[in-house]
């Protein structure tokens, strides 16, 4: 079976992999993402996704890589950093619908087969006064997280609704996907022992 490498520093994406069962190996991807910025939402996280998975050299390996793209009414949101921008993030999204592209690719490093795919999640906001959202950015601390939630945790109480395919994809790693992808790449979650 080939090493399984996850080019990331996310420990969100860390806990979705593991869920596979898989044995894996971290490793910090070396791609600048502010020099792949720009164009179309889905576009831009589809390239972040693929150049973090090819930025790791390693040989007989397959390599994710996966990046998430947040927006309101076309805007980026960015991981706030601070509680104050993260109170300024969920003020601007309430009774509102924010998009979320969340990107995945594999390098298969023996044949350089690619696989890409983006998944897009739609995420409609309840309608809360500053207080509440103070009070959560204060209990939950997503400050590394766009769109400054954790849709795993307590963000929960900001919704009215989430539709998407993949309900991992908003938590940053689309785990539907990924298995069916490395099963066609001869690992099979599944399986382990075959693959």
């Amino acid at each position: 079976m080939p090493r399984l490498i996850l080019a990331s520093t996310s420990p969100y994406r860390r806990e979705l992999l593991a869920r596979l069962g898989l044995p894996f190996e971290v490793q910090a991807p070396a791609a600048p993402e502010v020099a792949l910025a720009g164009g179309p939402h889905a576009a831009m996280a589809a390239r972040l996704a693929l150049a973090k998975a090819r930025s790791v050299p390693a040989r007989d390996a397959l390599i994710i890589g996966s990046d998430q793209v947040a927006s309101l009414d076309g805007q980026l949101l960015r991981k706030p950093g601070a509680p104050e921008v993260a109170v300024a993030q969920l003020l601007a999204c309430q009774g509102r619908t924010v998009l979320f592209h969340t990107a995945a690719a594999i390098v298969a490093t023996d044949s350089d087969t690619t696989l890409e795919h983006v998944d897009v999640t739609e995420v409609q906001f309840r309608r809360l006064d500053a207080a509440a959202l103070e009070e959560y950015v204060r209990r939950e601390q997503p400050l590394d997280c766009a769109g400054s939630f954790k849709s795993e945790g307590l963000g929960v109480a900001l919704f009215e609704r989430i539709s998407s395919r993949d309900p991992t994809a908003l938590i940053g790693l689309p785990l539907i996907w990924l298995a069916h992808a490395l099963t066609t790449l001869g690992v099979d979650p599944l399986r382990p022992a075959r693959s």
